[in-house]
């Protein structure tokens, strides 16, 4: 895929079959063109997820390339920004390591539609993302199960268990997590969305999905684990090894993703920039609806 205009040319070449493409021919660093934030568009909605390598990038930059896509959303709900830089929040292994699935801020009422990182500081080894395609999960499920899951509401929030215990954390750790939850939110959406722009639908599930509306919190779970499943199959995923100077965009309406913990422990250090989302919709065109918390302070409604 190509797009030309008088002021840029950018190729997109494929990663995987399923998910992920790699961009050249831009520079970043630049006011970009309509024609080029159109293309750009048409391939986030294609792959789902875009790699740019040798950027060269700082927190301004990162937020002026973002915002050709949307406003901007804050940082977080509840977790601090980057000094100075109230958009950009930075993802740290020293403030934690987030290694589960799970779609960015799902637990608001209208979650990011596009997300941003930007490589800051990479360790020696591992340290990948992970991308989950989520439009492919649902198309691979059986059809009786996609039947059902077409039914489904699921409860978002941010106040849960995690895979960590409280009683196993140290008081840091414990210091991080209550700043995490000191807003409670609480938000009910399709278990499966229909993308905005492209109609497709997708399992729209992950981290913060704790349980199903009307079943138990055990029959939620199993539910919950089966349709994930499918999100998490290798085929669905983009597995990349970070370089210095990298930025990927990734399409939060339609993805999941996951942080591997895997580099022991050396530093690790990204910056992340989201732009703001819609209300999902799932296919018998229920909005989703909040429960608790305002968000309002973090995101305007794209």
């Amino acid at each position: 895929m190509t797009a030309t205009d008088t002021t840029t040319a950018i190729t997109v070449r494929k990663v995987t079959a399923r998910i992920g493409a790699e961009v050249t021919g831009i520079d970043l660093n630049r006011e970009l063109d309509p024609a080029t934030v159109t293309a750009l568009r048409a391939a986030v909605n294609e792959h789902k997820a875009l790699v740019f390598r040798d950027v060269d990038l700082d927190d301004a930059g990162q937020q002026r390339f973002a915002a050709h896509f949307g406003p901007l959303t804050t940082a977080h709900p509840t977790v601090p920004s980057q000094p100075g830089a109230p958009n950009v929040l930075p993802v740290d292994s020293e403030d934690g390591r987030a290694n589960q699935w799970h779609t960015d801020v799902t637990f608001v009422l209208n979650p990011p539609q596009l997300s941003t990182l930007r490589s800051i500081v990479i360790p020696p080894y591992g340290g990948e993302t992970l991308i989950a395609n989520s439009a492919t999960a649902y198309r691979d499920l059986p059809a009786p199960l996609r039947a059902f899951a077409d039914t489904l509401q699921a409860v978002h929030t941010n106040d849960y268990d995690y895979a960590v215990p409280p009683e196993s954390l140290d008081q840091e750790a414990r210091e991080r997590r209550s700043v995490f939850t000191s807003v409670t939110y609480e938000t009910v959406h399709p278990v499966v969305r229909v993308h905005p722009l492209t109609g497709e639908r997708g399992l729209y599930i992950g981290g913060f999905a704790q349980r199903i509306v009307g079943l138990s919190s055990g029959e939620s779970r199993d539910v919950l684990r089966l349709l994930q499943s499918y999100v998490t199959r290798p085929e669905n995923v983009l597995r990349w090894r970070w370089a210095p100077n990298q930025l990927v965009l990734f399409d939060n309406r339609i993805t999941q993703h996951y942080a591997v913990d895997n580099y022991d422990d050396q530093p690790r250090r990204l910056n992340r920039v989201t732009v703001a989302g819609d209300i999902p919709v799932g296919i018998d065109g229920t909005a989703s609806r909040s429960v608790k918390g305002d968000a309002s302070h973090y995101t305007p409604v794209a």
